[in-house]
């Protein structure tokens, strides 16, 4: 699931905080330790550096990554973000491209529908907390949108009639044509094994194959 289940349980200083971590110098380590130097010492605070991890600002090991450095530049900081943040919800954003502008209750009802109902109130209300206070410091305009996904009932649906659209004679049985001079006509039956649809297009495709190519 490309849907981080990452979240901070409250966002007053959030805004303060990332300013702090991008006027610092990238440390060899994002660890509760660097937070306490920037004065960030408290539980809550430490939640960053899950969010950090989901957002690719920092590697499984707490390494900052390309994405952190290229975060420290202000005046890019907020695209970066917002980047970041199409990545951690990518799922969100394929059910509504623009689901850094729906508001609190909405954004919790798909939250809701994405995890499936796994995740309690608690949790959604604070996961719904942070994705609007990351998304109030980001700046999405003129990302590309990532396209929706294909239905994937319909890509089973079609892979399936694919074969007998494609290759209508593949349960033809012909003969071998025997020329020499007979004093009777030649005659043949073929049997073909009609796919089982209501798609009224897959049979009509069928007989056009019949009729360029055998009758």
């Amino acid at each position: 699931m490309a849907l981080t289940s990452a979240y901070l349980t409250q966002a007053k200083n959030l805004e303060d905080m990332l300013a702090s971590i991008r006027g610092a110098q990238a440390p060899e380590k994002f660890s509760s330790k660097f937070l306490t130097d920037l004065g960030y010492d408290r539980t809550s605070d430490r939640l960053i550096i899950g969010m950090f991890k989901a957002l690719g600002f920092v590697d499984e090991s707490g390494s900052p990554t390309d994405r952190y450095f290229s975060y420290l530049d202000e005046t890019q900081s907020e695209k970066i973000l917002a980047q970041g943040i199409r990545e951690a919800y990518a799922d969100l954003f394929r059910v509504n491209k623009n689901a850094n502008e729906i508001d609190q209750k909405e954004l919790k009802q798909k939250l809701k529908t994405l995890f499936r109902g796994t995740k309690s109130d608690s949790v959604l209300n604070k996961m719904t907390l942070t994705f609007s206070a990351l998304c109030a410091l980001a700046d999405f305009d003129g990302l590309p949108h990532e396209e929706n996904p294909v239905d994937v009932s319909v890509v089973e649906s079609t892979s399936q009639m694919k074969p007998a659209v494609e290759d209508p004679l593949r349960h033809a049985q012909t003969p071998k044509m025997d020329h020499r001079p007979r004093g009777f006509d030649l005659s043949y039956k073929i049997h073909i094994e009609l796919p089982s649809t209501r798609d009224q297009a897959v049979y009509d495709a069928i007989f056009r194959s019949l009729k360029e190519h055998i009758l």
